[in-house]
């Protein structure tokens, strides 16, 4: 019964989710912003269907089980925005480690350490699994800015070196994609949703 309970918090406990705000608009619900929990399943299922464009060997199981789980620590951490300077992003990945330690600390010791490793597996994205997770992490808000004339990129005057570059997972790991993307960004750049640079 221990474990079950064990079970349930860390279950009750990811409710939290639904309530962390991103950067991210959707715009078939009157541009209002995105939670975490709603990305998280999103870009699941994108993976889902475009792992057939990795080269790559990949395990679709264990990338949907990371992209499922790799946003939790925002219960504690919040969202950072993707394009946030370093200082920032820095101080944020020590808040998020905390929060995975605290969060998966509620499983039961076997749960919490496997569900800690892959989440640090997805963190260092060195491997296929992790950087074609990577890849789908960074590839939805690509797709959700280019159908809402620009979105976060455009509020907060980002740059195209800037995308290209928290796109480069895909460039080995799926080079259809990569094309994809660099012809979506050309194309937000001449709208002007992207500076030239």
């Amino acid at each position: 019964m221990e474990e079950l309970n064990k079970q349930l918090d860390f279950i009750i406990e990811l409710d939290r989710l639904k309530s962390v705000y991103r950067q991210a608009l959707v715009k078939s619900d009157d541009n209002r912003f995105e939670n975490s929990a709603e990305h998280s399943w999103h870009i699941s299922l994108t993976a889902q269907i475009f792992q057939q464009y990795a080269v790559e060997k990949v395990d679709i199981t264990r990338v949907m089980s990371m992209l499922l789980i790799h946003d939790i620590v925002e219960i504690d951490a919040g969202d950072m925005f993707a394009f946030s300077d370093q200082k920032d992003l820095t101080e944020q990945a020590e808040k998020e480690i905390a929060a995975a330690t605290r969060i998966f600390g509620l499983l039961p010791e076997k749960q919490f350490q496997h569900y800690k490793q892959l989440w640090l597996e997805f963190e260092n994205a060195e491997t296929n699994d992790a950087r074609f997770a990577k890849a789908m992490d960074r590839i939805l808000p690509l797709l959700q800015n280019m159908r809402n004339e620009g979105g976060s990129w455009a509020r907060h005057d980002i740059a195209k070196s800037q995308v290209i570059s928290r796109n480069k997972y895909l460039k080995g790991l799926a080079p259809q994609l990569w094309l994809y993307v660099c012809e979506q960004i050309d194309i937000a750049v001449q709208k002007g949703w992207l500076r030239n640079e």
